[in-house]
């Protein structure tokens, strides 16, 4: 479980809410449709859906982003309620997800609870790390940490491929209409923006690192990714993305 740094990610990581919102055009939310935000983070998109008039929930499995998402949007309802197991009903018209999905390391039971929440002709609508996401980012991180000491660099997140995420969904109920897997160089925050990235994303791992060397270590990760990741002074995270829409089966 990630203890996630909410004001980091409101700060430094607008990019997840700005991309987030290509993906409400696939989901086209309309007037008095019931939509579930499953993984919601700090609300921004679910603030999104509620202005086209749809009645929305957002559900995050974290404390500090449900808190900061109910005073930002105060209007509009958020759970704390864990992604791979909820259950809130059956009447929703569509479930949203931008970047929460490769959170989730069982995703046979999101895909259950997705279902159940579903109206017969629901639709799930999402974007999450595809296969091959971040490979570079990744390789300098873990090998920066075994450099200084660090034994357990491994990111529980699951990144699947068109085929493999496809049969999971029609082995749960589903019909794929829409799946694109495609490659989004992404910039990251200013001249700090890779270790802001660490910070925000791989605080497990950093709490690994002695305090005295953690500079050491940014600056060692830093020249490690600059023939990867820095084009032009700016840094770029390899990116991959899967987005998909499934619609629950009638029968």
């Amino acid at each position: 479980m990630q203890n996630w740094n909410s004001k980091l990610y409101d700060t430094k990581h607008g990019f997840v809410t700005e991309y987030g919102k290509d993906i409400l055009q696939l989901l086209e939310p309309k007037a008095g449709e019931l939509i579930l935000d499953l993984g919601c983070g700090t609300g921004a998109l679910t603030n999104e859906i509620a202005l086209r008039n749809a009645k929305v929930i957002g559900i995050d499995s974290s404390e500090s982003m449900i808190s900061e998402a109910k005073k930002n949007y105060p209007s509009t309802q958020f759970i704390c309620a864990n992604g791979q197991d909820f259950n809130l009903g059956d009447s929703f018209d569509a479930v949203f997800s931008n970047a929460a999905l490769h959170w989730m390391m069982e995703p046979q039971k999101v895909i259950h609870s997705v279902n159940k929440a579903l109206k017969p002709g629901g639709r799930f609508v999402f974007e999450m790390g595809g296969k091959g996401n971040i490979s570079n980012l990744l390789h300098v991180i873990d090998t920066s940490a075994k450099h200084f000491g660090v034994k357990n660099t491994k990111l529980l997140n699951y990144y699947p491929g068109i085929a493999e995420y496809s049969g999971l969904l029609d082995n749960g109920g589903f019909d794929v209409t829409y799946a694109r897997l495609f490659s989004r160089p992404t910039v990251l925050d200013g001249k700090d923006g890779l270790r802001n990235w660490i910070k925000m994303f791989r605080g497990d791992l950093l709490k690994q690192v002695n305090l005295d060397k953690l500079e050491d270590f940014f600056l060692y990760a830093e020249d490690l990714a600059k023939l990867m990741l820095l084009k032009d002074g700016i840094w770029l995270a390899d990116y991959v993305r899967l987005r998909m829409i499934a619609i629950k089966s009638e029968g």
